[in-house]
């Protein structure tokens, strides 16, 4: 009984536990509510289905959660402009193909140059926010929200007010398939994005630095950490990597639509490293729990949408599941649980002794 008590603790206590318990109880519940839900058919070789939808929707989001989470765990805030961000990228990019036209059958420069010039450009915007917070000192809810405000306004200009369409096949497969390659282009995107960051974070101390930033700047400067760098290159990867989903997302719909591109998804990438059990006043952080949070968000607006919840009733819905998974994931309520398990053990232990 011991050995499986202690195997069952220590299973709880793995840092994925609860993201992954999180995300299962959205699928079951998906999976008694919405027929067929996991069912998948074949059309043409490309695979259909709500799961498929739920991962591929979830690419920007995974995508944005990755910056999010580094951003977070360095600064103990968070970049709420990433998806003002997304819709700059996305104008940028979609301007150059179009060489300043509105509507194009063809493309005016090597999709390679405009996706660099997009990260060039997002980058700026990630390198200002780091800016603002790392060298100015500015909390980061209000550094970013100078961009959050802005940003589709910056977006706007680039596009001249208009919606900037790209109708060539070249273009739209990085938002859709490639022939009958059976794993959407977004989806490899985010995988890519995420293996190039675990790779990096795990072989390198980047992430040990981060880590010790957000648990204590003052002490990591006294041991010789640039803290101040370090906050300025995670704020300069979330504006990157929110280029790269502005790029996905503007390809999935072949267009640059300033006002809708990344709408809302700067809270949900927030929810997501929250859901990942990650502590959003910085410190140590987990990179596949932010993706799984993401899927879990993801999986929780599909779910809704199955059940014909409509798009403004959506958030209401959204926020008290959430707010749920959340409380039980907090620190307070993991320690009230506690203490209410050592006073039912020391009643138990006061009852035997009685008898």
């Amino acid at each position: 009984m011991s050995t499986n008590k202690s195997g069952w603790k220590k299973l709880t206590s793995m840092r994925l536990f609860m993201p992954l318990v999180c995300l299962l109880a959205i699928i079951i519940v998906a999976t008694i509510t919405i027929p067929g839900f996991l069912s998948i058919s074949l059309k043409n070789g490309v695979p259909y289905g709500y799961p498929v939808d739920v991962i591929n929707r979830a690419s920007e989001l995974v995508i944005l959660a990755v910056g999010m989470t580094l951003v977070t765990a360095a600064s103990g805030g968070q970049d709420i402009s990433v998806g003002a961000v997304m819709a700059v990228a996305a104008a940028v990019c979609c301007q150059i193909l179009s060489g300043g036209e509105v509507s194009v059958n063809s493309l005016s420069a090597p999709i390679i140059v405009a996706f660099l010039a997009a990260l060039v450009a997002s980058g700026i915007c990630g390198a200002f926010n780091g800016f603002l917070v790392a060298k100015l000192n500015i909390q980061p809810m209000v550094a970013t929200l100078i961009l959050y405000t802005a940003g589709r306004g910056i977006a706007q200009l680039i596009t001249d007010g208009q919606i900037t369409y790209i109708r060539v096949k070249s273009y739209q497969v990085f938002g859709s398939y490639v022939g009958k390659f059976p794993i959407p282009m977004p989806v490899v995107i985010a995988i890519i994005v995420v293996i190039i960051a675990y790779a990096i974070l795990k072989k390198t101390a980047l992430g040990l630095y981060i880590e010790s930033v957000g648990i204590n700047g003052t002490a990591s400067r006294l041991v010789g950490l640039n803290s101040t760098m370090i906050k300025f290159l995670t704020y300069l990867i979330c504006g990157v990597l929110a280029g790269v989903a502005g790029f996905v997302a503007s390809s999935r719909i072949y267009s640059a639509d300033a006002n809708n591109i990344g709408l809302n998804l700067e809270m949900d990438a927030i929810l997501a490293v929250a859901l990942g059990g990650n502590a959003l006043g910085g410190g140590k952080f987990s990179l596949m729990g932010s993706v799984i949070g993401a899927y879990t968000i993801q999986a929780l607006t599909t779910v809704l949408y199955g059940l014909n919840v409509s798009a403004d009733q959506l958030p209401v819905y959204k926020a008290i599941v959430v707010v749920v998974i959340v409380v039980l994931q907090s620190p307070v309520f993991k320690k009230f649980i506690a203490v209410q398990k050592e006073k039912r053990t020391s009643k138990a232990a006061v009852k035997g002794g009685a008898n």
